[in-house]
């Protein structure tokens, strides 16, 4: 079965090396809690905001240990009046046995706000 992993993070500044540290972070989080080996990941797409231009998340992505060969994408966010500044999205395609609700996904720093509801039932 091929499912969605979703997850969040914020940088506190547009700052290549934050942008590295927090999306690795995210990632990392997002397959320990879901159980995931590189090898079940189909693809990483990465959306920033706008306001994000100083580095691309996805080497974050491809730099961690047996992520060489993933494939990985990043792309920008829509520009929506009064959405969450500084943030990183990651979307994981990913091969698992996990129903759809069994899936935990993961926001962290200030984009535990954009969804409550999941941090709520990824903290239970």
């Amino acid at each position: 079965m091929i499912r969605g992993v979703r997850g969040a993070t914020t940088v506190t500044e547009d700052r290549a090396e934050l942008i590295f540290i927090e999306t690795e972070n995210l990632v990392k989080e997002i397959v320990r809690v879901n159980n995931i080996q590189p090898d079940e990941i189909i693809s990483v797409l990465i959306s920033t905001t706008t306001d994000i231009t100083s580095g691309f998340p996805a080497k974050a992505v491809r730099s961690i240990e047996g992520w060489e060969y993933v494939p990985t994408m990043c792309t920008h966010e829509m520009s929506v009046p009064n959405a969450l500044p500084l943030c990183i999205r990651v979307l994981l395609h990913v091969n698992t046995e996990l129903t759809q609700k069994d899936v935990r996904h993961i926001y962290l720093n200030k984009a535990v706000n954009l969804r409550p509801d999941l941090v709520q039932e990824a903290n239970k």
